[in-house]
Order: structure tokens, then sequence, then C-alpha cells
């Protein structure tokens, strides 16, 4: 077991796409964590959906042994965290198992939104940050630029940077004496008994819930009974050990140290991040402070194809949060679609990865409604409700107003695309509220912007708009009244609740166009004529026809009168009304995801 002195635990922190997992691996390599025949590139990027998309979704601890030029061994604990803005929560509670964190720059792109705010939570937790600008080998490469940014934007001196290239491998050894030198010790907490932080839990099929643990003082090992201070619980541990990168069976987990512990524990609702696990025979006091109670920002129904497939998506949902706590959820039902369940997300990027999970890790078939927010409806008798789901709208005449979450938004981009971002911001009922210049070629434009307009393409719009150099951090910015009223889509006369949205006036009539022009593309026909329309209220704003498949009556009509056909057509048309009378239109499962789809540009 190392010393105090011996031990560092650091995090990685970067924009997305700035190379965290491949300095990772060199840092890995130097330390002969892994050998030759298990390097691979990104290896602490273990899911499948990480290697496809290229970005980390989960943050990955890690123990390292490094011999320094002193020639003495330190224990390195590493915790690789993810860049996108959606998975902030994933960073705020590695950095708080750690004592510093790697800042990494992209040596071509610069101090990106992203990089911004984690530096800030980095500085909010009182962290050591150690600036390393990567990718110097890249022609692109702009030093000068990278130095000017760090000093305008993060007030962090040129003098403190470290350069390297992790595809190359150069500088690596030069970062890790740097975190020997700059970042301190774990210091031992004054109060008494043992404690150790829980900041991830995942699943494991064969051997239970396995909880990840900052140790703060005291020891744990194989059958210590320790207690949850969440829910009072006790049990024994059967097993504790570390990450080498995998799960590798240790004898003790010391103070200090990072690693994991497997209680005997048998439903995942019973741990929770954020809480405090104590050694029964020595326990502290109270628990430690924990993390800020994440909200989700986006909703969505989530509903199982098969109804009987119900139960096992329950059970599904329980492992994942266990692995996701920013990922909520609670039953629902619809008239569409069965029992389900109302989830809620950081992000869309967020919502789709939850999905995709579900659908791969759990084989199951889903089907998931509009993504929504809350909204807060004042009502004229004076009471006040929260709506995050369109159904539970209340009648427009009791309505007084309605608010709707903002977010304050930081857009850097280079400056030649100032004008097309205005523009978009505009076009998504934003407002500018300050641009700063950065350093003559980049600005920071500061917006305010509804919630909800961001939700489905804003993101992929700023990085066409400016050809991938744009990048987006936002936070909460509290709420503002706005005219905004519920879209139906009726089908056959029947409204269908899984398509219904909240949406802004002015945006209602195009967007019920868009919707009602999709499902006439994925409504299969019937043997009867099917409308499909969009209403506000009890006012019908566009309308579709999907036509009847018609059989021709008249072909065994040869000559006569031409009352004889006619007669002939009247009696298939009074057949068609009645068959409309008594018919239902089944809805395919194209036509939830073509409504998902559906986006301005249609």
């Amino acid at each position: 077991m190392a010393e105090f002195k011996r031990i560092r635990n650091f995090s990685i922190i970067a924009h997305i796409d700035h190379g965290k997992s491949t300095l990772a691996d060199r840092l890995m390599e130097l330390t002969h964590t892994i050998s030759e025949r298990e390097a691979q590139e990104q290896l602490l990027d273990d899911m499948e959906l990480e290697r496809e998309r290229g970005i980390t979704i989960k943050s990955h601890p890690v123990r390292m042994i490094y011999r320094a030029d002193d020639g003495a061994d330190y224990q390195f604990n590493l915790i690789d965290t993810p860049g996108h803005v959606d998975f902030t929560y994933e960073v705020s509670r590695s950095l708080g198992a750690c004592e510093g964190a790697l800042l990494l720059i992209d040596a071509a792109q610069g101090v990106q939104a992203q990089t911004v705010a984690n530096v800030n939570l980095a500085f909010r937790l009182n962290l050591k940050v150690i600036p390393v600008i990567n990718k110097i080998d890249l022609p692109a490469a702009s030093l000068e630029m990278c130095y000017e940014q760090m000093e305008e934007i993060l007030a962090i001196p040129r003098e403190e940077a470290l350069l390297c290239s992790a595809k190359e491998g150069t500088g690596i050894r030069e970062i890790m004496e740097a975190v020997i030198s700059r970042i301190s010790p774990p210091r031992e907490p004054e109060f008494d008994g043992s404690a150790a932080l829980i900041f991830d839990s995942a699943y494991d099929a064969f051997r239970g819930v396995v909880i990840y643990v900052r140790v703060i003082k005291g020891e744990f090992r194989r059958g210590t009974r320790i207690r949850l201070f969440n829910n009072n619980l006790e049990c024994e541990i059967k097993e504790v050990g570390c990450f080498r990168p995998k799960m590798t069976e240790d004898t003790i987990l010391g103070a200090g140290t990072v690693g994991y512990l497997i209680p005997n524990i048998k439903s995942s609702s019973d741990t929770r991040i954020g809480d405090t696990v104590t050694d029964v025979k020595n326990p502290c006091q109270k628990p430690l402070p924990g993390f800020k109670e994440v909200h989700p920002m986006v909703f969505s129904g989530i509903y199982p194809i098969d109804t009987a497939d119900y139960n096992q998506l329950k059970l599904s949902m329980g492992k994942l949060q266990l692995n996701d706590a920013a990922f909520l959820y609670q039953p629902e039902s619809s008239v569409a679609l069965g029992f389900g369940f109302r989830c809620g997300f950081l992000g869309l990027l967020h919502m789709e990865i939850i999905q995709e999970r579900l659908r791969r890790e759990y084989n199951m078939d889903l089907i998931a409604t509009y993504p929504s927010v809350i909204y807060h409806v004042f009502l004229k008798n004076g009471s006040t409700l929260e709506v995050d789901n369109p159904v539970h709208l209340p009648d427009p005449a009791e309505i007084d107003r309605i608010e709707e979450p903002l977010i304050k938004a930081s857009i850097m981009l280079p400056t030649e695309y100032i004008g097309d971002i205005m523009n978009l911001i505009m076009s998504k009922r934003g407002t500018v509220t300050h641009t700063d210049s950065v350093d003559g070629k980049h600005v920071i434009i500061t917006a305010a912007l509804p919630m909800h307009e961001i939700l489905i393409d804003f993101h992929d719009k700023l990085k066409s708009v400016t050809r991938g150099y744009g990048s987006m951090d936002y936070e909460p910015a509290g709420y503002g009244a706005a005219k905004l009223v519920k879209l139906d889509v009726m089908v056959n006369g029947e409204p269908v609740d899984a398509f219904s949205s909240i949406v802004h006036v002015d945006h209602a009539y195009s967007r019920g166009r868009q919707l009602v022009r999709r499902l006439k593309e994925v409504i299969p026909q019937q043997m009867f004529q099917i409308a499909i329309q969009a209403a506000v209220g009890s006012k019908i704003i566009a309308r579709e026809t999907v036509r009847q498949l018609r059989k021709n009556v008249l072909a065994k009509c040869y000559g006569g009168d031409i009352t004889r056909k006619r007669k002939l057509l009247e009696k298939q048309k009074a057949g068609k009304k009645r068959m409309k009378q008594v018919g239902s239109v089944s809805i395919p499962q194209e036509a939830f995801v073509a409504v998902l789809k559906t986006s301005d540009e249609d």
C-alpha cells in the first residue's frame, strides 16, 4: 500500500475530440499498465458505442505505477472524462475524486467552449490545473494562438503550459513529472473513523452491484462490514480491487486511493452516487459532502414495442441508472403506446446514447416520443403547474401564461462566421447579450435561448454553418414567459397523444405542416380515406389525406346507361363510409421515428 505522499489522483479534462483517450493510452504504455499484446487505440473507451462514435461517454478510472526520475515509485489514479456538454455531470463527479487535472488543448483548434466550462468546474473544486497543448505535430498547429487564448480566456500563464503529441508519444514523461511536482498528494482528514465516497457504480451480471469509490480515510478489505449512509444499509464486502484498467482484485483498498468494492447487495436501487461508505466497526459520524443533485433538462417517453416487455424494460432501466446517475425515469401510460416511462436526460445526445444502450446492451425494442422540457404553467385561479408532457397541459381557457426554460449559451467561433450564427440564434427565438473578441480571429457570443429551440438540430446547424469550427456550452438561466400552444395531431379524427408537442405560436403552422406531411408518407393506405390533421385547440391548421385503396367496381360494366355506373359507385361510396365508422388506423413504428426526425429543413 502506497504512502500518502506517493499517491496522485488526477483527471484529464478537455473539449470533445482534443485527444484525452489517446493521451490516457500513452500514459498507460509508459507505466507498463498494459502489455503490447493488450494495447489498442482508446483502450479506456471500452463501450462499443464509444468506439463507434469516437467519443467518451463514461468516466474510466485506471491505476498506474510510475517510476519517477528520483527513483521512487508513485501510484497514479487517473480518471478519463467525457468532453461533450451533455456529460458534464460525469466530469464533475470525476473531478470530485481528484486533487488535480490535466487540461488538454488542441494545438490546431485552441480553447473551445467546453474547455472553458471544464476549467471553471475544476477551479470551483480548488483543483490544481496543468495545461497541456496536444497535437503539436499537426501542420495547422498554432502555439501562439493557444498561449494567447489561455491567458485571455482561462487566465493561466503561458509558462505553465506543457507541449505534447499524444499520437506520436512526445512530451509524455514531462507530463508525468509535472503531475508529481505540481499536484499535491491526498490529505488525511481530521475526522475519526473510515469513509469512502461513491463517485460511480455499475451492474455486473455475475457479481451484482459494483461501487467505484475514492477512499478518504481508513481502509477496506474483503469481509469488512460496511454501512451506506443514504439508506442505513449494512452489508459485507465480497471483493475489493483497483482498475488496471480492467477490474483487478486486491487485498486492501487504502486511504487516498481509487478503486472498487463489491458489496453483498441484491438490488441496484440500494446504492446512490455521492453516498458515503463507512466501516461498521470504525464508523465516521457524518457523511461526506457528496455531489450536487442533477436536474434533467430534456424529457421523452420511452415505450416497449411489445407491451409484454414492460417489466424487462423497467429492470433494464434500473441497471442503466446505476451506471448513469444523470438518467431519471418514472412510469407513465399513453393511449396510443400503452405502458412506458417518462425519462429525463441532460441533453439530446444523452437521450440518444441511453436509447441506444437500452437497445444494444439489454436487447430492448423501443419507441421514443418527441422530446420536451419542463414548462411552468400559471393558471387563472392562481395555481402553478409543472408540465413535462404536452398531454398534461390544461385547457387554454384556464391558462393565464406559460413560462419556458431558458439557457445561457456561450458559443465560440471564428470571426468570419459571426453573421451566420447571429441569424441562426434569431431564427431560434434567441437574443445575443454580448460578444467578446478573443484573439482577433475568434469571438465568444453569449446568447439567451429557449431550451426547447436547441433540442433537436441547433448543435448540428452550428457545426455546419461554422464548417465544424464552432463550439457551444450552455447552462440553465431561469424561466421566461412566451406565447406557447399545444399542437395536436389527429389521425382519422382521433388525437394521438404521442405526437403532441408544445410549440411557439409563430412556429405552430410550419411545424404542423411538417408533421402531417411526414406522417402521410409513413401511414399505409387503408380501404377507406384517412385524414391526418394538425390542430391548435379546436382550429385545424394543416391537413393531409392518405388516399383509399379502391377496387374498380366498373370493370364488369360493358356499356349501358350511365346511371348504372353511378349506382355502382354510390354503393361503393356508402360501403367506404360505413367502413370508416368502424375501421381503426394502425400506426406503424416508423411513424413515431419519422416525427422525431422532422426538422426545420423539411
